[in-house]
């Protein structure tokens, strides 16, 4: 047993070696940078003068907002459009199914940049074919990346075109997993398939929906290329930066480590208490 357990750790011990060192070692070391004021040399330790900062810093009240207007709109449109499509997906009638599902699955594929460089295209004032769309109804074009609102709503549409499909597949695994007999009893007391979906679709699929929401919610908090290719940089005039462009313009641009590793300790926080809510309140009521 002794031999078969070092054999065990002999094999597991690179993996091991190789998360300290690329993983576990940057979360530590980020933790104390967060205590250091890096803009002054040499580096000193100074407890305030990142953390007293992010209180008072209304550069980093404003990526907050604006992350959270993202999430509290986004998230829910993109989940309840995720259930709707997924039982559309599920549905015996719908032909070529598994064409259809990789097809709203594939945006998740496509690269980041490749698809904003086509969203920025889309939404270009002067000659995107959005305007163009809109001309034709009488509405007048829009200026998305330089109007405050149409870029957020820009950001929100985006991210929702990337990932409702995702989280799509995701539940129609869950849908999958619920026994026919169970719409089979329903129909057979007269149960109408709206009524069949409200009490019975949605209260079993309670727990994939969930961690559809906390995987949202993770990401949104970490949201960086749509702010950063989409609408250039969170423009305009910082209207679309959110928590992790901030973070990358405090670390890579402005090269002020401990106050960007404070940004994400700040970050990770939020994103759990957030998650942790979320479990709460869509917990089992029994």
């Amino acid at each position: 047993m002794r031999a078969t357990t070092r054999t065990a750790y002999g094999f597991l011990t690179p993996y091991l070696l190789i998360f300290a060192a690329f993983w576990v070692w940057p979360i530590i070391y980020s933790f104390y940078l967060s205590f250091l004021a890096t803009r002054v040399q040499p580096w000193t330790f100074n407890p305030t003068f990142n953390w007293g900062r992010l209180i008072i810093d209304p550069a980093f009240f404003n990526a907050f907002k604006n992350t959270m207007i993202i999430l509290v709109i986004q998230v829910p449109v993109m989940i309840a459009l995720a259930t709707l499509l997924a039982v559309l997906l599920n549905s015996q009638l719908l032909r070529a199914r598994g064409i259809m599902r990789f097809a709203f699955f594939a945006p998740v594929v496509v690269g980041e940049v490749a698809y904003a460089a086509v969203f920025r295209l889309m939404f270009q004032a002067d000659f995107g074919v959005i305007n163009k769309l809109l001309g034709l109804i009488g509405v007048a074009p829009v200026s998305w990346s330089s109007n405050p609102t149409a870029a957020m709503a820009l950001i929100i549409m985006a991210v929702t075109w990337r990932w409702v499909g995702y989280n799509a597949i995701i539940i129609l695994s869950g849908l999958q997993s619920i026994p026919e007999d169970v719409y089979e009893a329903a129909t057979l007391d007269r149960v109408s398939k709206t009524k069949q979906f409200f009490f019975i679709t949605l209260p079993l699929l309670r727990p994939i929906i969930l961690v559809c929401v906390v995987l949202s919610v993770i990401g949104t908090m970490q949201l960086f290329a749509e702010p950063f290719l989409i609408t250039n940089r969170g423009g305009p005039g910082g209207a679309t930066e959110t928590l992790g462009l901030f973070l990358y313009r405090q670390g890579f641009t402005v090269l002020n480590f401990g106050y960007a590793s404070a940004v994400a300790y700040t970050i990770a926080a939020i994103a759990v208490v957030i998650s942790a809510l979320n479990f709460w309140l869509g917990r089992d009521p029994k």
